[in-house]
C-alpha cells in the first residue's frame, strides 16, 4: 500500500514539474507578444517574474539543466562587471542601481530563460510567430484607430499616442515581424502559413510607411537587402516597392530636410561634449542623471557646441545607442557593448556561411541590423526596444546551438 502511495506521489510530482516546465515558455511568450501593447505592464511583469520564480523552483529541485553556455556569456559578464564598477562612481547612484537592475540584470535573466526554454526548432518557430502576430496585430490596431476611428486622412503622419511605443519605436517592433513574414512568404510550404505571413507583411509594411520615420525606412531597406541577398529578383521587387511608396508620401521631403540634419548634429555634438568630461566610467548607468537636470546641465553643454550646430531644442535623451552607452558607461563600456554585438553577428554568420539553418540566420541578422539602425538615430534603451533586442539575441544563440553540432564552439 505504501509503495502505491509513493508511486502516486511521484507521478503527481512529475506532472507538477512537467506543468511548470510548460508554464515558463508560455509566460515568456506572453511577455514577448504583449511587448508593444498598452495597459499590459502588470501582465508582463507577472509573467516575467513568475517565469523567473518557476525557473528557481525547478533549479532548486534539480528538475532543469539550466545552461549558461553561449558565445555571449563572456561579453555579458565583462559588460556587467564594468557597469558594476561604474555604480560606485555614478552621478546619480540610486537611479543607476535601479536601471542596473531593471534594464540590465533583468534582461540578462530574460535572455537566458529564453535560450533554455525555446531551445528546439519547433519552439524557435513558435517564437518567430509570436513576433509576427504581435507586430501584425499592433500595426492593424494602430492603423484602424488612427485612420478609422480618429478619422485622420491617409496623408497624415501616423502617431501612436501611446507611451509604451512612441512613433520612433514602431519600426523596432514591426520590422522584425515584417522580416520573418517575408521569410515565411518566400520559403513557407503551407498555404495558410503563407496567407497569414502575407497579412502580417502588408500590415507591418503599411505602418512603416505611414509613420514616415526615416530610420525605419532605412532599416527596412537594409533588412530586405540582407534577407534577399541570394534572391536578387525578390530583392529588387522588395526595394522597388519601398522606393515607390517612399516617393508617394511626404517622406521624400523629410529625407532632405536640412533642419533635421542640423538637429541631429546638434544632439551628437552635445553628446560628445559630455563624453569628453566623463570618458572612462561615464555618468552612471541611470539615464536620469542625463535628463533630470540635477547632475548634468544640458543647457551649459549646449553652449559648448559650435554655434552653427547649436539647437534651440535640447533633448533629454542621447537619441542614439552608441552615444547612450558611451555617456552612461564611458568609452570602455561602449567597447564592451560593441564586443557583444560583434560576437552576436559572428555567431549568426557561422550558420549562414556554412549554409546551415540559413532559414533562420539571414532573417535574424536582417532583423538585428534593422533595430540597431533605428536605435542609432532614436532613443533605444527602454523596455519595449530592450525586449526585442534580447529576444533576437536569444534567437541567434538558439540557432547557433542548433547548428553547432560537431562544430567548434565560440565560447
Amino acid at each position: 500500500m505504501s509503495q502505491l502511495n509513493e508511486s502516486g506521489e511521484r507521478n503527481t510530482q512529475r506532472k507538477i514539474f512537467n506543468l511548470l516546465h510548460l508554464t515558463v515558455p508560455l509566460f515568456m511568450g506572453v511577455v514577448i507578444f504583449l511587448n508593444p501593447f498598452p495597459f499590459s505592464t502588470a501582465t508582463k511583469e507577472i509573467c516575467f517574474y513568475g517565469s523567473l520564480f518557476i525557473v528557481l523552483i525547478l533549479a532548486g529541485f534539480r528538475k532543469i539543466k539550466f545552461s549558461f553556455r553561449s558565445p555571449l556569456t563572456i561579453p555579458f559578464v565583462l559588460f556587467v562587471l564594468w557597469v558594476s564598477i561604474g555604480l560606485f562612481f555614478a552621478l546619480d547612484v540610486e537611479n543607476s542601481i535601479h536601471d542596473y537592475q531593471t534594464h540590465l540584470l533583468k534582461f540578462m535573466a530574460f535572455y537566458y530563460i529564453v535560450i533554455n526554454f525555446f531551445h528546439s526548432r519547433e519552439r524557435l518557430s513558435t517564437l518567430s510567430w509570436i513576433i509576427i502576430l504581435s507586430g501584425a496585430l499592433f500595426s492593424i490596431g494602430e492603423i484602424v484607430y488612427f485612420y478609422g476611428l480618429l478619422g485622420n486622412p491617409l496623408s497624415e503622419k501616423l502617431v501612436t499616442g501611446i507611451s509604451e511605443v512612441a512613433v520612433n519605436w514602431v519600426g523596432i517592433v514591426v520590422v522584425p515581424a515584417a522580416v520573418f513574414s517575408l521569410e515565411y512568404l518566400i520559403t513557407g510550404d503551407r498555404a495558410r502559413m503563407k496567407a497569414l505571413a502575407a497579412v502580417s507583411l502588408f500590415s507591418t509594411f503599411a505602418i512603416c510607411i505611414l509613420t514616415q520615420a526615416r530610420s525605419t525606412m532605412l532599416a527596412l531597406f537594409l533588412s530586405i537587402i540582407i534577407l534577399c541577398f541570394r534572391n536578387k529578383k525578390i530583392m529588387i521587387v522588395g526595394l522597388g516597392i519601398v522606393l515607390i511608396f517612399t516617393t508617394m508620401t511626404s517622406l521624400k521631403d523629410r529625407l532632405t530636410e536640412k533642419d533635421t540634419v542640423l538637429r541631429r548634429l546638434s544632439i551628437n555634438y552635445l553628446n560628445c561634449e559630455i563624453i569628453k568630461d566623463y570618458p572612462v566610467l561615464g555618468i552612471g548607468f541611470g539615464m536620469e542623471a542625463y535628463s533630470g537636470g540635477k547632475y548634468i546641465d544640458l543647457q551649459a553643454y549646449s553652449q559648448r557646441v559650435p554655434e552653427k550646430y547649436r539647437s534651440l531644442s535640447i533633448y533629454s535623451d542621447p537619441h542614439s545607442w552608441p552615444f547612450s552607452i558611451a555617456i552612461r558607461t564611458g568609452l570602455i563600456g561602449l567597447a564592451l557593448f560593441l564586443y557583444i554585438l560583434f560576437v552576436a553577428f559572428r555567431m549568426s554568420w557561422i550558420p549562414i556561411r556554412q549554409k546551415r539553418d540559413d532559414h533562420w540566420g539571414r532573417p535574424l541578422v536582417a532583423s538585428f541590423t534593422a533595430i540597431l539602425v533605428i536605435g542609432f538615430f532614436e532613443p533605444f534603451f527602454s523596455h519595449v526596444p530592450e525586449i526585442v533586442f534580447y529576444t533576437l539575441l536569444a534567437m541567434m544563440t538558439i540557432v547557433w546551438k542548433l547548428s553547432s553540432t560537431n562544430q567548434p564552439h565560440l565560447s
